[in-house]
């Protein structure tokens, strides 16, 4: 890979997440082909160019982002554009939440067909999203994420480079998102209890947000979603489910604990089966009114 900037890019994949991130992508300059299964001129952020299809996509970039919900998607949309013969792309960065596994598959397949693959998943939500603030842990060639980081930097404020392997990047993901679905959950009978015994919401977080017990559901979530009643983190229980159960399956092959993994994936599992692809904080209401 040569030092220079990527002339044109592709994104694929303009779910809650995407086309934020393709939005902003393209108010840092050049040019932006996007591409969405699910209707891209519906979703594609204004100024944009469409493409038809994923192959018309690869034909058209030098570099290819892509944001979709799971491991399947992925690898089926890699798998598209390393099947395209006339294919141009040299670089797919994934930005999505797969797994370890996914992660290798894809930099497999990426390498037999000589394609750059970049384990790239982010973390910040629909909200970070929209303002370009996200975390990104990116994983693979340091000298092609390097290539990308003013790309990365017009999407994202935290940007991190965690190793040589794709794989690294999602299982620093999903070891974060099982410690946030953690916090959430714990958060919620913590909180449960309190008002049982006459205390207000407000004053615990208060005390809770200046003392040891201090986390991402009592600082955001909780104060701006929940006390609210809004319930709009824009994160579905699916996804967390999903994330959280990667993380307990990665746990067990690797032999590390699993006790509370185990209890926290049943738990989201069980709030995703209650109400399915909701809200995360739904999870708290589902929680109070004894429905799970």
């Amino acid at each position: 890979m040569t030092n220079q900037r990527p002339k044109t890019l592709g994104f694929i994949g303009l779910g809650q997440m995407g086309s934020h991130m393709a939005a902003n992508i393209l108010k840092g300059g050049g040019d932006l082909i996007v591409y969405d299964k699910a209707g891209s001129k519906e979703r594609a952020p204004e100024g944009a160019k469409i493409s038809g299809n994923t192959s018309a996509l690869a034909e058209a970039t030098d570099t290819i982002f892509i944001s979709v919900p799971d491991g399947h998607a992925s690898l089926s949309v890699i798998n598209e554009i390393v099947a395209h013969r006339e294919r141009r792309a040299k670089v797919i960065i994934d930005l999505s939440t797969i797994g370890p596994a996914a992660a290798r598959q894809a930099n497999a397949i990426c390498k037999k067909a000589d394609i750059t693959y970049i384990d790239a998943p982010v973390s910040g939500g629909q909200a970070g999203a929209k303002a370009g603030t996200i975390t990104i842990m990116a994983a693979g060639e340091r000298a092609t994420k390097e290539t990308h980081d003013e790309i990365f930097f017009s999407f994202s404020r935290n940007l991190f480079y965690v190793g040589e392997e794709p794989g690294q990047g999602q299982a620093l993901k999903i070891l974060n998102n099982f410690l946030s679905g953690t916090a959430m959950a714990a958060t919620t009978e913590a909180i449960l209890y309190g008002i049982s015994q006459g205390l207000e919401m407000g004053t615990m977080l208060d005390v809770i947000n200046v003392s040891t017990g201090q986390n991402t559901a009592t600082t955001d979530k909780f104060p701006t979603r929940i006390l609210t009643e809004t319930f709009n983190t824009g994160f579905a229980t699916a996804l967390l489910a999903k994330d959280i159960k990667l993380f307990f399956d990665n746990a067990q092959i690797a032999g590390t604990p699993i006790e509370v993994a185990e209890v926290i994936s049943t738990r989201w599992a069980k709030t995703d089966q209650a109400l399915p692809n909701s809200d995360i904080t739904l999870h708290y209401k589902l929680m109070r009114d004894g429905k799970l």
